[in-house]
């Protein structure tokens, strides 16, 4: 159903029990993931948070200054990168890093039409670094990314199902949203990005579809097209379950 995807996953989602570090069996169960959707055709883009080693904004409040620590947080994303790209080539696939700042001989710089050409030829493109500027979030790099290399869409995995009406980690009685409108989205501050990657997709007409990145096969039937996640849309619904 889809022909070019970027895919967001949080630092997080990488780190061992606490969202710490570096988790080895899910490295290796995402690339394993990626792979398959790239041995069916689909071109892929990542772009990874750093969350699990360093978070800039959370930073600030421990007496780091905001500017520095989001440059350590871009650093973050460069190492998650480095630690996917690794477990992707070892699964058989062609993956480079590259960096919004020159970061010569650990990565790449980015150049767009380099990471689209490397996705041509089947290979994935791990964009790290943000935008290179402070005070964006990964989630903004995402979307600016996604618009950049022509995404049909962006896909966020993440650990929940979906885009709920308030956290279901928390609240039992949380309702789910089947699609969603980014003007709702914005306008109810649902927190699953940030809201200049809601404006960003908004748009460039991308649409965004959230999803449980650790459930098993889940990324292979959403590229299929089964109704897996939240889609968020320009179109005004709000359906849900």
């Amino acid at each position: 159903m889809y022909k070019r995807v970027l895919l967001k996953l949080s630092g997080e989602s990488l780190g061992e029990h606490g969202g710490s570090g570096l988790d080895v069996i899910t490295l290796e169960r995402y690339a394993k993931e990626i792979a398959l959707a790239c041995q069916n055709g689909v071109e892929v883009a990542i772009v990874v948070g750093g969350g699990n080693i360093f978070r800039g904004l959370k930073g600030q409040g421990q007496g780091f200054d905001r500017v520095d620590g989001d440059k350590m947080g871009m650093l973050a994303t460069v190492i998650n990168s480095l630690a996917l790209s690794m477990f992707l080539k070892a699964e058989g696939v062609k993956a480079e890093v590259f960096t919004a700042s020159p970061m010569e001989p650990i990565a790449h710089y980015y150049m767009r039409d380099k990471a689209v050409s490397l996705m041509e030829e089947g290979g994935v493109a791990l964009i790290a670094g943000g935008t290179g500027n402070p005070f964006f979030t990964t989630d903004s790099g995402a979307a600016l990314r996604a618009l950049e290399i022509k995404a049909d869409v962006l896909l966020k995995g993440t650990r929940v199902d979906g885009v709920y009406t308030s956290d279901p980690e928390t609240n039992s009685d949380a309702v789910k949203y089947d699609t969603l409108s980014f003007d709702e989205a914005i306008a109810k501050q649902l927190k699953v990005m940030d809201q200049t990657a809601f404006a960003l997709c908004r748009e460039g007409k991308m649409p965004i579809i959230v999803f449980n990145m650790d459930t098993g096969g889940n990324l292979l039937k959403l590229l299929e097209g089964e109704n897996v996640g939240t889609k968020l849309c320009c179109e005004d619904k709000n359906d849900n379950n």
